[in-house]
């Protein structure tokens, strides 16, 4: 299956956070869009890792991604080595996808600066073709593909975006897709323990922090990212 956009992230939710309305808008637009989660966000302090996937199933229906997957790679320990890089190489071939999206450059997790690094990596190794892969959901040898952009979304810390996409009109959608992590964010019944993503004024951010986004290009609400490489147009005027 091609996929026109592949969003990458650390750990379930971490997609839905960064880029949720971004997929939202491209997937009512028809483009065909996948979500790689890179481990089963096992360590996280709420929940358990069979409820992480039970929620980024949800989470998944509620944005109408066509194809979700978890590497199950180990939370909190991410490695940018050859065995890793090589098990995303072949998830990037098997998908072909034009646009890659994947974690923060640098955040308060651990997990998303190194699961950054390592997607990128991965990008452009996916496309030398002295590197051979194989599908293990198909015969023979994979063919080389790249990406033409990745772009990281902004998380936890306000990073400068240099891409922001107006996401007006889809909030509500990722909004939902963010609360069908109920183990994670805010329950005033939950007598679970407290931790940063789990206050009200955290899900409150999301939306004020889209808000503002929206606020730098002229819109009600926007997501920002930042670019590997200058993005490309044709004419100044197909600027906004």
């Amino acid at each position: 299956m091609k996929l026109d956009i592949l969003a990458f992230g650390a750990h379930p939710d971490d997609v839905e956070l960064g880029c949720g309305g971004t997929l939202a808008k491209e997937i009512a637009r028809g483009k065909k869009v996948g979500i790689i989660d890179l481990t089963r966000g096992e360590l996280g302090t709420r929940g358990t890792a069979e409820t992480r996937d039970e929620e980024s199933a949800n989470a998944a229906k509620i944005l109408g991604v066509a194809t979700r997957f978890n590497m199950e790679f180990h939370d909190g320990f991410l490695v940018n080595d050859r065995l890793h890089q090589m098990e995303l190489i072949s998830m990037i071939r098997r998908y072909r996808p034009e646009i890659v999206l994947c974690n923060a450059i640098e955040d308060r997790h651990i997990d998303h600066g190194k699961g950054s690094q390592l997607v990128s990596d991965a990008c452009f190794l996916s496309g030398l073709i002295k590197i051979d892969t194989k599908d293990e959901n198909a015969d023979g040898w994979q063919d080389a593909w790249r990406p033409k952009q990745v772009y990281h979304y902004i998380q936890w810390r306000n990073l400068k975006p240099d891409v922001v996409v107006d996401i007006s009109g889809y909030i509500d959608k990722k909004m939902e897709a963010v609360m069908a992590y109920r183990s994670q964010f805010y329950d005033a019944s939950s007598d679970e323990p407290d931790t940063p993503i789990s206050s009200k004024n955290f899900t409150d951010s999301i939306t004020y922090r889209a808000r503002d986004m929206g606020r730098l290009i002229g819109t009600e609400y926007g997501e920002g990212f930042t670019a590997e490489r200058y993005p490309a147009v044709d004419s100044l005027f197909d600027l906004k």
